[in-house]
């Protein structure tokens, strides 16, 4: 496996910037979990994913009607991703563990595994952000060439047509296939899966199988098969799109840096670990509070990724401080203003790298 140490050597930038957020939190006696805020967001989401399933399954529906409900709830699951379940696993939802961990699940309601996720998200992506060989959210696939690093075929050319596509079926294939995939072979990408308690096996397992039973079998059995099959297919092209969009938009843009890390090698990166975080990462429409409500804070991703476990409510407040750290430390802090202009260069990326390379 790869291996890749930081030079933490001089790490006084965030050692400075630590000390102001915990005085920001300090001095307006704030707890950094979440608040009620979090609480109502959470009420809201699973309350409006719950009429919409029920009214998906117990009602015979046209095909136009299935497909929008199917969509819009596919939406909103991703958004319970994106605001509970990713506060959870952090650990930041609440201060007590059993809530972080009961609320974890939800991940697992929406078809994944918060096992898997944790150790994928938490553990690698969060440390390995952007570096070619580790971190799974840009692991090397035959579709989509997502950094200079990584191998170039003649499909590449038109990666920017079809990569919509693509995002629109990930969460499919993620819950079908890449969950066995890493439960089989015990290996996120490159990197071995912490080992599993037999508690861990048994909610993999029974959390499929539920899942496949109530979003699969079930609306199939309450109304008919095409019904169904056209409200799972819709589900996920909602859900797939918005997850993929989200996530990309923070790392897969032209404002970020990547690092490849060879198997069996060890990489060396030349700063500390918060400003590899600072360059590998992006913001996005900042002041757009519609956005920060559903995308769960996840548009202020360079604060999520040097305080993870503080929840997103804070990371409004939070970026000012950021911000002004890097100005001071001259480090980058990469904001794209809009949603519109984040998403141009994220596809702009993506053509550019589905050109032919140069031969040196």
């Amino acid at each position: 496996m790869s291996k890749v140490v930081f030079n933490n050597k001089n790490a006084v930038f965030f050692q400075s910037l630590k000390m102001a957020i915990d005085g920001y939190f300090k001095e307006n006696n704030l707890k950094k979990t979440g608040n009620w805020t979090l609480y109502s967001k959470t009420i809201i989401l699973i309350t409006a994913c719950t009429a919409l399933y029920l009214t998906a399954i117990c009602f015979s529906l046209p095909v136009l009607a299935t497909i929008l409900i199917g969509s819009v709830l596919g939406v909103l699951c991703a958004c319970i991703g994106f605001n509970v379940m990713h506060d959870a696993n952090h650990g930041s939802y609440s201060s007590k563990n059993w809530v972080n961990d009961t609320l974890g699940l939800t991940l697992n309601a929406l078809g994944g595994n918060s096992f898997i996720w944790r150790h994928k998200h938490n553990i690698i992506h969060h440390t390995y952000p952007n570096v070619d060989g580790i971190d799974d959210d840009i692991a090397k696939s035959p579709f989509i060439r997502m950094c200079s690093s990584q191998p170039w075929v003649p499909m590449h050319r038109i990666q920017h047509i079809y990569t919509p596509f693509l995002y629109a079926v990930s969460s499919m294939i993620w819950i079908l296939f890449q969950d066995f995939q890493k439960y089989f072979r015990r290996k996120v990408h490159n990197t071995d899966l912490q080992k599993m308690k037999t508690s861990d096996h048994i909610i993999f397992w029974i959390s499929k199988v539920l899942y496949i039973f109530f979003y699969i079998v079930l609306p199939m059995l309450l109304t008919d098969w095409q019904q169904g099959l056209v409200f799972f297919i819709s589900l996920h092209i909602g859900q797939g799109f918005t997850l993929a969009i989200v996530f990309q938009l923070a790392h897969v843009v032209e404002e970020t840096e990547f690092t490849f890390a060879p198997l069996n090698e060890t990489t060396v990166i030349e700063n500390e670990w918060a400003i590899h975080q600072l360059k590998t990462t992006s913001n996005f429409s900042p002041n757009n509070k519609l956005i920060t409500w559903f995308a769960g804070g996840l548009n202020y991703q360079v604060e999520h990724h040097l305080f993870p476990r503080i929840s997103h409510i804070h990371y409004p407040a939070m970026s000012k401080i950021v911000k002004s750290k890097c100005e001071e430390y001259n480090i980058p802090y990469n904001c794209i203003p809009s949603l519109n202009l984040a998403v141009k260069s994220h596809f702009r990326f993506i053509k550019l790298l589905g050109r032919k390379p140069a031969v040196a």
